[in-house]
C-alpha cells in the first residue's frame, strides 16, 4: 500500500509537470499563429495543471489518520475533487464553444496551418507519453485522483488529436479550390471539439456527485462482497454497500441467528475482501 501512495503521489507530480509544460507551449504557440483551438489546448492544460495541483494536495490529506474530526477519514476529498474537476472542465468547454460560435459568425480566423499542425503533432506525442505513464501508475487500483488523471489527458490527446487532423484538412483546403473556406476551418474545429468533449466531464461530474451522495458501488464491487458474504453463511441481503474515495464501507447486520464471534466474522470477510482494488472497511452490528 506505502508503495503504491508512494508512486500516486509520483503520478500526480509529473502530471502537474507535464501540464505546466503544455499550458505554456499552447498558449505561447496559439497566439503566435492566432488560434483559437491551440489557445484552447493550452487552456485545457492550464486548468489540467491547476486540478493536478488539486489533486496533489487532496492525496496528501486523504492519507492523514482519521481524528475526532473526520472519524472516517478523508475519504470522501477523492470525490469532491473529481466533481471539482469535471464542472471547471465543462466550464472551459462551454467559454471555448460560444467563443468558436463568434469567431464563426465574425467571419472566420486565419491561420497558419504549417506551424499550427507542428505543435499539433509535438501535443499528440506528449499527451500520448503522459497518458501511458499514468495508466502504468495506475495498474490495477481504482485511484479515483490518478483515474481522473488519466481522463484528462485522455481528453487532452483526443483533442490534440482532432485538431492535427483539422489541420491537416485545412492545409490541403488552402491548396485548393475551396481555399476562400479555409479561415473557417479553425472556429469550426473549436465549436465540434468543445462540444463533442463536453460529455466527458459532465460525466466525470456526476459520478463523483453519486458517490458523494453514498450510493451503491459498481456492480463489480458489489459482486465481490455478495460472493464474501455468501463464503462466510451470510445472506448477501445482509450487507449494505458503498464506495467512498478509496474506502469500501461495508455495514453487515447478522441475523437473529448469528452464533459466531463478531470479530471472526470481521477478520474473515477482510480476508476475502483483501486483493479488492480499494480498502474494505467493515462494520458488523445486530439486526434490528
Amino acid at each position: 500500500m506505502a508503495a503504491f501512495l508512494a508512486r500516486e503521489n509520483l503520478a500526480l507530480i509529473l502530471s502537474s509537470m507535464g501540464a505546466a509544460l503544455f499550458a505554456v507551449l499552447g498558449i505561447t504557440w496559439g497566439l503566435w499563429v492566432d488560434s483559437l483551438v491551440i489557445l484552447f489546448d493550452g487552456a485545457y492544460s492550464l486548468v489540467s495543471l491547476m486540478l493536478s495541483l488539486l489533486s496533489v494536495y487532496a492525496a496528501r490529506l486523504m492519507r492523514k489518520p482519521a481524528c475526532d474530526a473526520f472519524p472516517l477519514g478523508r475519504g470522501a476529498l477523492e470525490p469532491l475533487v473529481i466533481a471539482v474537476k469535471g464542472l471547471t472542465i465543462a466550464l472551459v468547454c462551454v467559454i471555448s464553444l460560444f467563443s468558436a460560435i463568434a469567431a464563426l459568425f465574425s467571419g472566420g480566423q486565419v491561420v497558419d496551418a504549417g506551424m499550427a499542425l507542428i505543435f499539433s503533432g509535438i501535443s499528440v506525442m506528449g499527451c500520448a507519453l503522459v497518458w501511458a505513464y499514468l495508466h502504468w501508475a495506475t495498474g490495477r487500483s481504482q485511484s479515483g485522483l490518478l483515474l481522473a488523471e488519466k481522463k484528462q489527458w485522455l481528453m487532452d490527446m483526443g483533442l490534440s488529436g482532432a485538431v492535427l487532423i483539422g489541420f491537416v484538412a485545412a492545409a490541403l483546403l488552402e491548396t485548393g479550390a475551396w481555399g476562400h473556406l479555409a479561415k473557417y476551418a479553425d472556429p469550426m474545429m473549436m465549436m465540434l471539439i468543445s462540444g463533442y468533449f463536453l460529455v466527458v466531464p459532465v460525466k466525470m461530474t456526476a459520478a463523483a456527485v453519486r458517490e458523494l451522495l453514498l450510493s451503491a458501488p459498481s456492480e463489480e464491487l458489489q459482486s465481490c462482497v455478495s460472493e464474501a458474504m455468501r463464503d462466510v453463511g451470510l445472506h448477501p441481503d445482509c450487507a449494505s454497500t458503498i464506495k467512498v474515495g478509496p474506502s469500501l464501507m461495508v455495514e453487515v447486520a447478522l441475523p437473529d441467528n448469528w452464533q459466531d464471534d463478531i470479530n471472526r466474522l470481521r477478520f474473515r470477510l477482510h480476508r476475502k475482501l483483501a486483493n479488492l482494488p480499494v480498502e474494505a472497511r467493515i462494520f458488523v452490528h445486530a439486526s434490528d
